[in-house]
């Protein structure tokens, strides 16, 4: 049960990392981007801390205050969550 928390938990910061990654190219091209909505939906599902790492890599959303702080501090309260669950698993 923990290794599939775990490995779902790097799923989606993967995701969340590479959602970064897409967005910011399409912006470099102007393309049709990733609406905010759905970056914090894969935020909330557990890919905050991947797609804070991204927006760090690849310097994008940094100027967006919600972005700026609400992922770091999302991604801390997932890691905390995730902690508290592998202890009680165990």
């Amino acid at each position: 049960m923990i290794k599939t928390i775990a490995l779902i938990y790097l799923i989606l910061n993967v995701i969340g990392f590479y959602l970064m990654k897409l967005d910011k190219e399409k912006a470099k091209r102007n393309e049709f981007r990733i609406s905010e909505k759905n970056l914090w939906i894969t935020a909330f599902l557990s890919g905050a801390a991947g797609m804070t790492l991204g927006m760090k890599t690849f310097r994008h959303k940094t100027k967006h205050v919600q972005f700026k702080w609400g992922l770091p501090l999302l991604a801390l309260l997932e890691a905390g969550l995730l902690l508290y669950l592998v202890i009680q698993l165990s």
